[in-house]
């Protein structure tokens, strides 16, 4: 979206400039006008530049961030199949109070 501002503002600049060069500006001299056309024209690059920098580090991140969501996976599922195998490998001294309790819970 960024991109296609700053498209739409050198398109804008450019009809400003053509603008100038055949009507003149009774304010400003048109050699003063021009360079401060030519400075904005700068910038909009300098502008264009940063974004494509962004651009190319927000998807490093993104890859990041990817990479990090499989990896939590991983490591959930691991977890719960930790505690599982904690829950089945307790010592199987109960009481009879306990194991009714169990059976009720396994029904």
């Amino acid at each position: 979206e960024l991109e296609n501002q700053l498209t739409t503002k050198c398109k804008t600049l450019d009809e400003i400039k053509q603008s100038l060069a055949l009507n003149g500006s009774a304010e400003q001299t048109p050699e003063a006008l021009s360079l401060r056309i030519a400075e904005l024209c700068e910038m909009v690059d300098s502008i264009v530049s940063q974004v494509a920098q962004l651009k190319t580090s927000m998807q490093s991140i993104l890859e990041q961030w990817r990479v990090y969501d499989e990896v939590y996976a991983d490591v959930s599922l691991m977890t719960t199949r930790y505690f599982y195998c904690i829950d089945q490998c307790k010592p199987s001294v109960m009481s009879l109070e306990a194991l009714k309790n169990q059976v009720k819970t396994l029904q």
